[in-house]
């Protein structure tokens, strides 16, 4: 599938503008679940597009940058998986296991960039030591804009080389299809190693039992035909409920907590 230089414009404004949004915006524009559907748009089919966003966001859900080390580029990643996935037909995990390399790109580029920048920092400090806010708002502008050309940069290789490739990706996903399915169960596991990584990250002692309930919850809900489709929002309903109990009878114990009487006299004892 080509793609034309109005849709390879559109692509890299938006990885531009995702790539700012990531560590400055913070409007979540650079989540898959929002990238993908847009790229989708863009690209002409929503649909696949919301697909694999979804899939990528999950894969990427538990990931965070610890200090100077950061993850897989969901930016990047996210967008070169609609963009394998659209212009070469294949499924979101196989899609999403293709991605993961340009993911990697995007974590590096961050990682020079943020190895350039560091030097600047100095001269941040003597800006704020003159006084000068328009000397800190240049040196802003310009990390802002590096970043944005460095995903936007990436996006446009990845989208021409893709384009170009896509008869022969389609023809060698057929010739070595147990490739692409080592691909697609790969794509398919990421998405638990980011709940992985979230519950490593939030799960106390005292949870592991509502996690086992809901775990079997989902199983047996997800086995009944009538009520497969609608899984996950009775399970979260159950969780509210859960929460809001919990929460109620937390109030009630630190509020009683005041009332505690103690034996051995009362007001007429004089004590």
């Amino acid at each position: 599938m080509d793609f034309n230089v109005v849709q390879i414009l559109l692509v890299a404004v938006f990885a531009f503008i995702a790539g700012i949004d990531q560590f400055s915006f913070l409007e979540s524009l650079y989540q898959p679940i929002v990238s993908g559907a847009v790229i989708g748009a863009i690209l002409g089919d929503l649909q696949t597009g919301l697909i694999v966003g979804g899939t990528y966001q999950l894969m990427t859900i538990g990931n965070m940058p610890i200090g100077g080390a950061q993850p897989p580029n969901a930016v990047i990643g996210g967008i070169m998986a609609v963009i394998f996935a659209i212009s070469s037909g294949l499924e979101p995990t196989a899609a999403v296991g293709l991605a993961v390399p340009f993911a990697l790109i995007g974590q590096y580029s961050v990682t020079i960039l943020f190895t350039i920048m560091s030097p600047l920092m100095s001269k941040a400090d003597k800006y704020a030591d003159d006084a000068n806010t328009k000397g800190i708002e240049n040196l802003n502008y310009m990390a802002m804009g590096l970043l944005g050309l460095f995903f936007a940069l990436v996006v446009v290789i990845g989208l021409i080389g893709g384009s170009a490739a896509g008869t022969a990706l389609s023809a060698f996903s057929e010739k070595a299809a147990w490739f692409m399915s080592g691909l697609g169960a790969a794509g398919g596991m990421m998405r638990y190693v980011g709940f992985a990584i979230l519950l490593r990250i939030m799960l106390s002692n005292d949870l592991w039992g509502i996690y086992f309930a809901g775990f079997g919850l989902a199983t047996i809900i997800g086995s009944i035909e009538s009520l497969k489709g609608s899984a996950l929002l009775i399970i979260a309903f159950i969780g509210i409920a859960i929460a809001i109990y919990d929460f109620q009878n937390n109030v009630k114990m630190k509020n009683n907590a005041g009332f505690v009487s103690v034996g051995g006299g009362d007001d007429e004892d004089g004590i």
